[in-house]
């Protein structure tokens, strides 16, 4: 079987998170055989918290390890091969957990730009994938890992919104790039938290086919306030529900 790669991206505050964790937890109920790794790529850290894991090294930590160690003056080609050449310490600095792997992109100490992290994030997707059946990658809010071609080999992208005129319209702009940049063979939105019907007759998201439709879930809000793992929902949440359906309309098996 062809290894998958699924791509959650959308607008920052949308739920996007939580999506990708509860695809990682439907992906470990379904598959508890296979080889599962969850990637944060949102420098904003969520997705470590959402599935209880402890990182104790990063992609940048070792980025940052990798440059400093050589000379001042090493072009970027340069240090994306001696990253590769470091490969052991990317597989070191995944956490184990149980019917899951993880890492995490890390957040950088100087304030700006993310441009090092994604150069490096590319590399390491492409040398990481090819090692697990299923990847599921948290992306950064908003369109510049795409637009930098950080997801450039994907096979799935699920674009996240909320039922607001700008959430529908970041999706639609991050397809709109990632038709031109990305290789994905397929793509779909999930509407998260639209709560009434009559709200959804007015919800456009262009050319993207809807995957789901999610009401807002008290059950994962409680899970939230009591620090719990988006992995210890019930069955019967509705964001866990909405994951079934998306994945199902994907054919992702």
């Amino acid at each position: 079987m062809e290894n998958v790669i699924i791509t959650v991206a959308g607008k920052g505050g949308v739920g996007k998170t939580s999506i990708s964790a509860a695809i990682v937890r439907q992906l470990v109920k379904d598959h508890p055989t296979s080889r599962i790794l969850a990637i944060d790529a949102d420098p904003a850290v969520g997705l470590a918290t959402a599935l209880d894991v402890q990182v104790n090294e990063t992609i940048d930590d070792i980025r940052k390890a990798i440059t400093e160690s050589g000379e001042g003056d090493k072009s970027k080609k340069k240090a994306i091969e001696l990253l590769g050449e470091s490969k052991f310490r990317i597989f070191d600095a995944m956490v184990e957990k149980d019917g899951f792997a993880f890492l995490a992109v890390g957040r950088p100490e100087a304030a700006g730009c993310y441009c090092s992290i994604n150069t490096y994030l590319k590399a390491v997707i492409s040398m990481v994938s090819g090692e697990f059946d299923y990847v599921v990658i948290d992306g950064e809010a908003g369109i510049e890992q795409v637009n930098r071609r950080v997801m450039e080999n994907v096979t799935h992208l699920i674009l996240v919104t909320d039922p607001s005129k700008k959430g529908t319209q970041v999706i639609q702009s991050i397809k709109k790039v990632a038709d031109e940049l990305v290789m994905y063979k397929k793509v779909g939105a999930v509407i998260n938290r639209l709560n009434d019907p009559e709200v959804a007759k007015f919800v456009d998201t262009g050319e993207i086919p809807v995957l789901a439709q999610i009401p807002d879930d008290p059950q994962l809000a409680l899970c939230d306030v009591q620090g719990k793992s988006v992995m210890e929902l019930p069955d019967d949440s509705n964001i866990v529900l909405g994951v079934q359906r998306a994945l199902k309309a994907m054919e992702i098996q």
